[in-house]
């Protein structure tokens, strides 16, 4: 295998395999680095705009995601206290698929990578980064990376370097972010597959709780996808309550006990395959160009999960940033890349954030429910500006 490219991207889930993808179909030699083996779950919400439906056919996995996805989501609802407000989902113009699916990251992350290695890139996997000298001058960057503890360690060059690695976990990258102080305000993640629910299919329920927020979702296989985020401090006392219990299912308890509605889609449900959990999230703009290196996905900026928009948002940052580096010079490309983030997702983050501390204060709740409950249509017009049905330009390449 050769070990100069022309690029090298740190990261084969959405937002690294899209930039792949797309820097390969424009005639770049292309690395991919990725740490986990696949097929792999993550802690998502699951969830694929429509918008995203129509790249999704231009990358060459459309008519595979369609197979196996969960049914249409046609309709958004708020889950509080006891009240269901059901609203109609916004739906994609002139297209035959009008409404977004979910899909877990087990097989949407392994079709996408697969996709750019069939399409020429090289995928080292799994390989771990064990360290990044971004390029000065003239030289190009170098990633170190080894394959499996004790191995010999290969050195890759290429002139252009892609962050793609997410942000969970603080680590020696200088892409990665640095590990902040505890704060009782630290959003947990939490996500689970069930089965046997009484959620109506085709509704994507947003579910509101003291001190965190959460979705459900029809997603593949028959199985219901659960995802929910919870603060420190309220998850520690729902802990000193239930001290036997894993975390998990004291979350999961915590949603019975204050949000009722989600008590009645979760009667009878039985867990597949356990919890899994991660954090803290800590949402927000993060930068797009970082000591060298491009930056793509949640390494970029992260809304918080309320708004159903993670895997949008990777998968379209990479075809942001695949545009600018095929159609400028890699010097105008950080500028052009920054602009265009900003215009696509900052607003999307912003809003996000006023969603996601409206759902987790009971006092906001109690106070504009009854508004909501007269107006559902507030629902279908939240979902419209989070994104959910935004045309995507396509490249040409």
């Amino acid at each position: 295998m050769a070990d100069t490219f022309d690029a090298i991207v740190i990261g084969g889930g959405p937002a690294g395999a899209a930039t792949a993808l797309l820097l390969v179909r424009a005639g770049w030699s292309v690395a991919v680095v990725e740490r986990s083996a696949f097929p792999r779950r993550k802690v998502c919400g699951e969830f694929v705009s429509a918008s995203n439906l129509p790249l999704f056919r231009h990358l060459g996995i459309g008519n595979a995601f369609l197979e196996v996805a969960g049914p249409e989501v046609t309709r958004v609802a708020v889950f509080a206290k006891n009240r269901q407000i059901v609203a109609q989902m916004p739906r994609m113009d002139n297209e035959r698929h009008a409404w977004g699916r979910a899909l877990g990251r087990e097989h949407l992350d392994a079709m996408l990578l697969d996709r750019a290695a069939h399409e020429g890139a090289t995928v080292f996997q799994p390989w771990n980064v064990i360290g990044i000298t971004p390029g000065q001058a003239w030289a190009p960057g170098e990633v170190r990376v080894v394959h499996g503890p004790g191995k010999s360690e290969v050195t890759l060059r290429a002139p252009v370097l892609v962050a793609a690695h997410g942000s969970w976990d603080p680590g020696q990258l200088p892409t990665q972010p640095a590990r902040l102080q505890s704060r009782a305000s630290d959003l947990f993640g939490f996500k689970a597959h069930l089965r046997h629910t009484r959620l109506p299919v085709g509704l994507m329920p947003l579910l509101a709780f003291p001190g965190g927020y959460g979705g459900m979702v029809h997603t593949d296989d028959g199985r219901v996808s659960l995802s929910c985020c919870i603060r420190r401090d309220q998850l520690e006392r729902c802990r000193q309550k239930m001290p036997a219990v894993t975390a998990g299912e004291v979350v999961l308890a915590h949603i019975r006990a204050t949000c009722l509605a989600a008590r009645d889609a979760l009667e009878g449900a039985t867990l597949e395959c356990g919890w899994r959990s991660v954090g803290p999230i800590r949402p927000g703009i993060r930068s797009t160009f970082r000591e060298g290196i491009f930056l793509v996905g949640n390494a970029a900026g992260e809304a918080h999960p309320v708004v159903a928009e993670g895997i949008s948002m990777a998968v379209q940052s990479g075809l942001a940033l695949a545009r600018a580096l095929t159609t400028r010079g890699v010097s105008e490309a950080r500028d052009a890349y920054a602009t265009e983030w900003r215009r696509l997702f900052a607003w999307r983050i912003r809003a996000a954030a006023v969603i996601a501390h409206w759902a987790m204060r009971p006092a906001s709740l109690a106070l504009t429910l009854p508004l909501i409950s007269v107006f559902p249509g507030v629902l279908t017009a939240g979902a419209r500006t989070a994104g959910k049905v935004t045309p995507i330009c396509l490249p040409s390449f």
